[in-house]
């Protein structure tokens, strides 16, 4: 099926319109919620206020369950995925919980709207052995690129040390990207990483991780500083602070450079990071910790990969399996 054409934006009536915006603050200024998720969820609310306008409805209070059941039957009938179906209700249950507590409803029917359950696909991880051979030819390139001008040397620096510290630690790309110069404790081999919502969390690294921001820091980090640098630990070419695409795009070629390595993102160096955490003996809850996981059901799915990965080796070692 392709791609649905979006209708375009109707205009909100001045109660709807105004109840929009003070839930857009609430999220970004209450709620630290991320630039990302606050876009998300507005567009969300939004494609409900239209909805709920078409239906008739000129003022928060006029959101009944019938209203939202109805909206997300619309969205599913073309054709939404469970995940966005998923986010939307979340959404809308949000900007019911909030409407309430401002007063703007009375009864909060966010509570009676159902979440489609989500069929969560198991990620493809790379084996320990696949991200060794990874990093090892990430690492070799600076030495084999010896004609190299400083600033693409410093690129290669960088690289490394972007591989080495999200495997290493598990961190996601936007928190690689926030973090500063003073982050990392060399001296604990620790990362100090601000998460969702302002969450601080202290996260270990290894010992090639350590040494190849080190790396970074000495001989790479120096050729691009600029005064628009500020005190990012990673930067881009022009000497600001690293953009998350360009770390993904970095993630993807190094994979890609080795054949049979499956093909992911950042995230799929997260997934690999918590995976062999807890192949090589690490309990749920400290996994929990390291990757910022607010609930341990998020962290759960990493069990059932391990357990994918011992039926496979069962079914083909085991004389009756």
């Amino acid at each position: 099926m392709g791609q649905l054409a979006r209708p375009l934006a109707e205009p909100l009536g001045r109660p709807l319109g105004r109840a929009l915006g003070a839930f857009g603050r609430h999220l970004a200024a209450e709620r630290n919620t991320s630039p990302h998720t606050v876009r998300a969820y507005l567009g969300d609310v939004r494609a409900l206020l239209e909805h709920a306008t078409r239906a008739g409805v000129t003022s928060p209070d006029g959101l009944s369950i019938t209203v939202l059941r109805g909206w997300l039957a619309d969205q599913h009938r073309a054709g939404l995925a469970r995940s966005t179906l998923a986010r939307r209700a979340a959404a809308a249950r949000s900007f019911t919980a909030f409407a309430q507590a401002r007063g703007l409803l009375d009864t909060d029917p966010g509570p009676l709207l159902g979440t489609p359950r989500i069929r969560r696909r198991l990620p493809d991880v790379a084996r320990p052995d696949q991200l060794a051979a990874v990093l090892d030819a990430t690492a070799a390139r600076p030495v084999a690129a010896a004609g190299l001008d400083p600033p693409q040397r410093a690129i290669l620096l960088r690289d490394i040390a972007i591989m080495e510290l999200l495997y290493a630690s598990g961190i996601r790309v936007s928190e690689l990207c926030g973090l500063d110069v003073g982050d990392l404790d060399h001296g604990r081999r620790t990362i100090r990483v601000l998460g969702k919502g302002g969450k601080e969390r202290t996260v270990p690294v290894g010992l090639p991780a350590e040494r190849a921001v080190q790396g970074w820091t000495q001989a790479g980090r120096p050729v691009l500083v600029t005064p628009a640098s500020d005190h990012a630990l990673f930067l881009g070419a022009r000497g600001r602070r690293l953009d998350p695409r360009t770390a993904r795009r970095v993630v993807h070629a190094r994979l890609a450079a080795v054949p049979a390595v499956p093909d992911s993102g950042p995230h799929g160096l997260r997934h690999a990071a918590a995976t062999h955490l807890l192949e090589g003996g690490a309990d749920l809850r400290s996994v929990q910790e390291i990757l910022g996981h607010a609930s341990l059901a998020s962290t759960q799915i990493y069990t059932h990969v391990s357990v994918a990965r011992l039926h496979a080796a069962f079914n083909q070692a085991h004389p009756r399996a």
